[in-house]
């Protein structure tokens, strides 16, 4: 009987091993369900990439919807999703806010610079503190805020054109009719 313990064992880590296999076939490992969904967003004041005398805050954004777009110039990823954001991230419907995080100041201006600016604006969270309080796992990571200020979506990885259109313009569109 003391033989087959080792069998057992292994057998016993096969089905493990097939079982994780077959969750990660079954779930999008991107859809991390965020506890902030449906909650108001992080109070923060961060400076702005294109003079940082001015900052923005979660307060300033109040009134109208936004998507704010966490990104950094030594994003892989980022370099991946920004052809998207430059064609279609003026037509969503919302002010797209780039959040640079954890970059230098300079090579963020210089990769925008490089690649065009989808932004309406560029805020900076240089330590990723902020972030912190987002949830942010990495770059890039995208959040829809309605005008109460309430997460009402999140997105980690980039954005594309498909997912623009069957998950980000709903949620906007959704917004719209929740409005007043």
């Amino acid at each position: 009987m003391s033989r087959l313990i080792p069998f057992f064992g292994f057998l016993l880590l096969v089905v493990l091993f097939g079982f994780g296999i077959w969750w990660n076939t079954q779930h999008d490992q991107r859809e991390v369900p965020s506890p902030l969904i449906n909650k108001p967003a992080p109070a923060f004041v961060l400076p702005k990439l294109d003079d940082p005398a001015q900052t923005v805050s979660r307060d300033n954004l109040l009134g109208k919807p936004y998507l704010i777009n966490v990104f950094a110039s030594w994003c892989i990823a980022c370099g991946e999703e920004h052809p998207v954001l430059m064609a279609q991230g003026k037509s969503i419907g919302v002010p797209v806010i780039g959040y640079n995080y954890k970059d230098d100041e300079g090579d963020a201006k210089g990769w925008l610079a490089k690649h065009g600016n989808p932004y309406d604006m560029v805020i900076v969270d240089r330590e990723g503190r902020t972030a912190i309080d987002f949830g942010v796992y990495g770059a890039p990571e995208s959040f829809l805020v309605d005008g109460k200020g309430i997460i009402r979506y999140k997105r980690i990885g980039p954005l594309t054109p498909d997912v623009i259109e069957k998950e980000l313009k709903p949620a906007i569109a959704a917004l719209a009719k929740e409005q007043p």
